[in-house]
């Protein structure tokens, strides 16, 4: 396992530590809100705070781009390494007892992302990937599933929910898949929908308006997989543009196809 990779996930089980540790006290739990039902909790800030001393322990070259805590001073867009950090993707399921959230680390060299990790403390589902290397759930080789038709397929999605305008732009979306799959989920973890994908309890996977933090780890460990990661026009700048379509190669197409007109 490459060191780099061993380092994410010990900063990953750190912060698990500190969200498990709070899980059973939900009550004592203090979060504001960022803006219209998004919400940050003392619990993401403690885990954040956690991984990134682990990681600049590690490496205090490295710069970090974090949900929470911004960019580190010595951030830029010309950075050789860069962890990318969601120290809490599904903060609102947590906070509400809902076990769908995780952790999720990735590591960008040089514009590409290179190590990746999410880690479901519920579940203790550890999904690992290196660039080159393969996919693994607690180091047991994954694989996307071989379904190859649309109509077929169980497809993830996450809509959005901070004003009515944004839903209802989303609406057409929902009604065009919803139309063409044979089901839509909404868990509320992207990085988790991503890491679903990638082992095949779901075929594909689609939203917009993400941030890096939420597609890097789990983008890599799609492809790691065998799946393809892409905006909704297919392009592959979708790490910073935050619409995303992830799914099987064959899948992946035909959302193209229904998504495209959404782009």
């Amino acid at each position: 396992m490459h060191p780099m990779l061993n380092t994410a996930i010990k900063a990953a089980r750190r912060g698990a530590t500190i969200i498990n540790r709070a899980s059973f006290d939900l009550d004592r739990i203090e979060a504001t809100e960022k803006q219209h039902n998004d919400f940050v909790s003392d619990v993401d800030k403690a885990a954040e705070a956690a991984i990134i001393e682990v990681l600049t322990t590690a490496y205090p070259k490295h710069a970090i781009l974090a949900e929470e805590s911004g960019t580190s001073a010595n951030f830029s867009e010309n950075s050789e390494f860069v962890w990318i950090i969601d120290p809490l993707d599904g903060t609102t399921n947590f906070l509400h007892g809902f076990p769908q959230y995780c952790v999720s680390i990735a590591l960008q060299h040089n514009g590409v992302i290179t190590q990746a990790v999410i880690f479901d403390p519920t579940r203790n589902e550890l999904f690992a990937a290196t660039k080159g290397a393969g996919a693994f759930l607690n180091d047991k080789r994954i694989r996307v599933t071989k379904r190859d038709k649309l109509a077929d397929a169980l497809i993830g999605t996450g809509f959005p929910f901070r004003n009515a305008a944004e839903i209802d732009n989303y609406i057409p979306m929902f009604k065009a898949m919803s139309g063409k799959c044979q089901g839509l989920r909404r868990p509320g973890s992207a990085a988790l929908d991503l890491a679903y994908v990638a082992m095949g309890r779901l075929d594909g996977f689609f939203e917009k308006g993400l941030k890096p933090w939420d597609i890097a780890a789990g983008a890599l460990i799609v492809t790691e997989s065998g799946g393809i990661t892409g905006t909704f026009s297919g392009e592959s700048d979708y790490l910073y543009k935050g619409d995303v379509i992830s799914a099987t190669p064959k899948v992946f197409a035909q959302m193209i196809s229904i998504l495209k007109p959404f782009a």
